[in-house]
């Protein structure tokens, strides 16, 4: 098994936690790090004792037994970090949204095209073993025919100062509706106020609709009191969910629905059956994604979370983003 050497970029809330699991896997060197805090470096020098720490990207970008970088600084420094691992010859991975608009994101797959590399985003939710059943359930047709979905991602804090809940919360439901879906909306409208901090919106409401008919709702904010990571399909036979906060049962099935009554004209009457959890199982999401990425760096493969399907999800916030700001305009309220 080739051995695969790595550097992680962006050591602050998400970055140590990759730096770890990518550390443990077999056939796995992490020998870079670096955050522009040296202080930071100190820190977590001991953690990763074999890797070199520093300050300056260039260092990674300029060493020839460095196979990939994973990207986990700020997400305004996304895109132009990724375009230049990509364009040292380095296999990329980028924390979501892979960037803030369509152009920068397209100009991203761009530069993996050229380079021939893997680059893959980090929508973590895709290879939580509780989506991909809940995945399984609706793609097997046990639902029936899929009417909607709707997510609610909340809590209270962490307040932001550089991006809005659309962005901070949003990318993660936004990638797991397009993942359930397989398909973009056609027409999408979004709703939010700022209640914190002026032009930042702390709560977020977002409505799709699909060219099959299918619809979804997104409610997202960080100023609740509930804290809740929960998504809903609803199907013309049944229903499920995904609870990331259950500590059991968090995939559950409901025979819920309506059925036509018996010898009756066009009448439908309740239907409340069995509720049933299917066994999900016990892995942690960010050690598969890890896994996912370095097999497909040793290997070539696509990712699951390939440029395209990070371009998908940037395309459809930033058309929310705009009918949040027509929102806000058309109530006279700053952009």
């Amino acid at each position: 098994m080739k051995t695969v050497r790595l550097g992680v970029a962006g050591l602050g809330y998400w970055g140590p936690n990759i730096a770890r699991n990518l550390a443990a896997l077999d056939g796995v060197e992490l020998i870079w790090c670096c955050d522009e805090s040296v202080s930071v470096g100190r820190r977590l020098a001991p953690a990763f004792p074999t890797a070199r720490f520093t300050t300056e990207l260039d260092d990674l970008l300029d060493d020839g037994d460095l196979d990939a970088i994973a990207l986990a600084t700020p997400v305004l420094t996304h895109a132009a970090l990724a375009e230049r691992v990509l364009a040292a010859g380095k296999h990329c991975f980028v924390e979501k949204p892979l960037a803030r608009s369509v152009l920068d994101a397209e100009r991203v797959l761009a530069a993996a095209e050229r380079a021939g590399r893997v680059l893959m985003v980090g929508h973590l939710l895709e290879y939580h073993p509780g989506v991909a059943k809940l995945k399984e359930i609706a793609d097997s047709g046990e639902l029936g025919d899929i009417h909607y979905i709707y997510s609610n991602r909340l809590n209270l804090g962490k307040l932001r100062a550089d991006e809005n809940a659309l962005w901070s919360l949003g990318a993660h439901d936004v990638s797991v509706v397009l993942h359930l879906a397989q398909e973009e909306p056609v027409e999408v409208e979004a709703h939010g106020e700022s209640y914190m901090r002026a032009g930042i919106e702390d709560v977020v409401f977002c409505f799709l609709r699909f060219e099959s008919g299918r619809a979804a709702h997104l409610h997202l904010s960080w100023l609740d009191p509930h804290k809740e990571r929960r998504f809903t399909v609803v199907g013309s036979r049944r229903m499920a969910t995904f609870d990331d906060m259950a500590l059991e049962g968090k995939v559950t099935v409901y025979d819920k629905g309506f059925d036509e009554e018996a010898g009756s004209y066009g009448e439908y009457i309740t239907r409340s059956g069995d509720i049933w959890s299917p066994r999900v199982p016990n892995r942690e999401p960010l050690k598969l994604e890890c896994e996912h990425f370095v097999e497909c760096v040793r290997t070539g493969a696509t990712p699951v979370t390939d440029g395209l399907s990070g371009l998908r999800v940037v395309r459809v916030l930033e058309r929310l983003q705009e009918r949040l700001d027509a929102s806000r305009l058309e109530r006279g309220a700053t952009v």
